[in-house]
């Protein structure tokens, strides 16, 4: 048995997210323009019913925290903070399509990979684009969405699951661990055009990273594996993300709000 807590990446992390909230129909003007200036400081986001968006960003960044309370100077994403954010844009008829950007070091697995189930769940497009970087257990989120984009400069850091904590180290440890690394593994493959075996060499490469075995992938590489669908970057994933949305439309059964 185990008493640490699996991770899959090292960085830092402190960003708290609260539910989508719905507005009233009407309020005034300069409410509407403190409202979205008030979420775009505190969530990073505008809300999509106050400026009539039909399109619902989400951002992930830092570290992706999981079960544990990570230090208060962190940058952070929460995945109970997300979860609830995911099932809001699902359920929200004026919400059409989600776009996720990534720029996270990792974190906790079972948290990365709850979030990145939701977003392969949904049944509206979703599109991810990877800025900065996409790194660890931020490689299934970054493969989940229908369509995803990587910027030029973008990197993804590729390598088995790592362990922190109090560990005992029995042979039932380390089956957990070798299941761990197995649902990972399959959802990346499922959810991009990468192979087992070519994922399986990328994260067990020696000598790239220091005191480490995986691999650090750069933008036009992470296209060339197949990890990621186009190199682009806001323009080019807005862009894709509206197309998505009008072949959903026409997909929607008639009396569904438009």
């Amino acid at each position: 048995m185990s008493h640490g807590n699996w991770v899959y990446g090292n960085g830092q992390a402190g960003f708290n997210r609260s539910p989508l909230q719905e507005m009233p129909e009407s309020i005034p003007v300069e409410q509407e323009q403190s409202t979205v200036a008030e979420n775009i400081e505190k969530l990073g986001q505008t809300n999509p019913v106050v400026d009539e968006s039909n399109v619902y960003c989400l951002t992930i960044v830092g570290q992706i925290e999981g079960h544990l309370v990570l230090p208060p100077q962190n940058k952070t994403t929460k995945y109970e903070h997300m979860i609830p954010q995911l099932v809001a844009a699902e359920q929200n008829d004026h919400i059409e399509g989600v776009l996720i950007i990534l720029n996270t070091v990792g974190g906790d697995v079972e948290a990365g990979l709850a979030i990145a189930e939701m977003i392969a769940s949904m049944s509206k497009p979703t599109v991810t684009l990877v800025l900065g970087g996409g790194h660890s257990i931020g490689v299934p989120i970054a493969v989940a969405s229908q369509y995803s984009f990587i910027a030029e400069s973008a990197t993804m850091t590729i390598h088995p699951i790592r362990l922190n904590g109090l560990v005992i180290g029995v042979p039932q440890s380390f089956e957990y661990l070798e299941k761990m690394q197995e649902r990972v593994t399959r959802f990346i493959t499922m959810h991009s055009r990468i192979t087992e075996e070519n994922l399986k060499h990328l994260m067990l490469t020696t000598g790239e990273l220091a005191r480490d075995i995986g691999t650090t992938v750069v933008g036009r590489d992470a296209v060339y594996h197949g990890l990621i669908d186009e190199i682009g970057g806001l323009g080019q994933a807005m862009q894709k993300i509206r197309e998505l949305i009008e072949q959903y439309r026409s997909m929607r059964p008639r009396g569904v709000l438009q």
